[in-house]
């Protein structure tokens, strides 16, 4: 059966003795490697969550060693869910929106800083925990055993009731790849059963692939650093011909030598007022420029402000902008309305 929710009140927190810790990252990757010893798990797209259980008490704490208790009463209990003396699991806390994880739902709630806000926020925001790794157990670390049999304790004491889940191995990760690309998911995780758990590492035992999308986009604006152009902004146009900004980007493959050519480029086509329909947010101390520049983006996906989630720059080029439109997108489906 699910759990209650259970109300979580700061004295708990003053019981808590073990210190928490940094969990292991995996190293990002283009490739999917190969071998028997490989897995593969969905990426879910969330909020890394450790949840520390001595026996009585559950604390819950993410990555950056940020209390999170509060904020998941739902969680608050591990009795629930897990069959051990006590335990530390890492996985990650996920919402959905129609149907598939969102990053912008789960953020709504990992947000809230007031407790009296909580119970609502739970009721409009379900969550659920995804957990793929056992650290401690029992009184024992486990971080020195191999994913193989650390997944084999953890499926032994977890319990996937309610809103906690058990995270599944893919023998196939090209295949796994291929339906979160279909799905418009994040991407996922390939993993080396042999690995053990380095706390506060990161290494290519683990490694994320994700799944990027990428556009053309207009670029109708610049900001600078250090004399020189170091961020773009970036639009597409509507039917109408209006120019809607779509979001920034710094980073990507762009050399030295890029972005001084990009620099000396703004400086020939600066304009005074902004060509965008709509001024964009945090634009203080950017340049405008006239609409002639287009720039080769990948991004994750689209957020609900409808702006591009994590854009990176492949390449910039005087190229045609007219064809820079929402309409020519192939995922234009996605894309929040205006």
């Amino acid at each position: 059966m699910p759990c209650k929710t259970r109300r979580f009140s700061g004295k708990e927190a003053l019981d808590w003795r073990m210190e928490p810790i940094v969990p292991f990252e995996p190293a990002a990757a283009d490739e999917i490697p190969s071998g028997p010893q490989w897995v593969s798990q969905i990426k879910w797209d969330g909020v890394r969550m450790l949840v520390y259980f001595d026996g009585a008490s559950t604390r819950l704490v993410n990555r950056r060693l940020r209390e999170r208790t509060m904020q998941y009463p739902e969680l608050a209990d591990a009795r629930c869910y897990l069959r051990a003396k006590s335990a530390i699991l890492d996985g990650e806390i996920v919402a959905f929106d129609a149907g598939k994880p969102s990053f912008h739902e789960v953020m709504r709630r990992d947000g809230i800083r007031s407790a009296r806000a909580v119970p609502a926020a739970a009721r409009k925001i379900p969550v659920a925990y995804m957990v793929f790794d056992i650290l401690y157990l029992d009184g024992e670390w486990v971080t020195g055993r191999s994913l193989d049999e650390r997944q084999r304790l953890l499926g032994r004491v977890l319990e996937p009731v309610g809103c906690v889940r058990l995270v599944g191995n893919e023998s196939d990760g090209a295949k796994l790849l291929d339906v979160m690309r279909a799905h418009g998911m994040e991407g996922i995780v390939v993993k080396d059963l042999s690995s053990t758990y380095a706390i506060g590492g990161k290494d290519g035992r683990w490694r994320k692939i994700k799944v990027r999308r990428d556009l053309t986009a207009v670029v109708g604006g610049v900001t600078y650093g250090g004399g020189r152009v170091n961020a773009l902004l970036l639009g597409l146009y509507d039917r109408q011909g209006r120019l809607h900004y779509i979001g920034h980007a710094g980073s990507g493959r762009l050399t030295a030598r890029d972005w001084a050519g990009i620099t000396a480029a703004a400086e020939l086509i600066r304009v005074p007022e902004c060509p965008f329909a709509v001024k964009p947010p945090r634009s203080a101390g950017a340049v405008w420029v006239r609409p002639l520049l287009t720039a080769k983006v990948r991004y994750l996906e689209w957020t609900p402000g409808r702006t591009l989630r994590q854009p990176v720059i492949e390449a910039v080029v005087a190229g045609s902008v007219e064809a820079c439109t929402f309409d020519r997108l192939d995922d234009a489906a996605d894309v929040p309305a205006d």
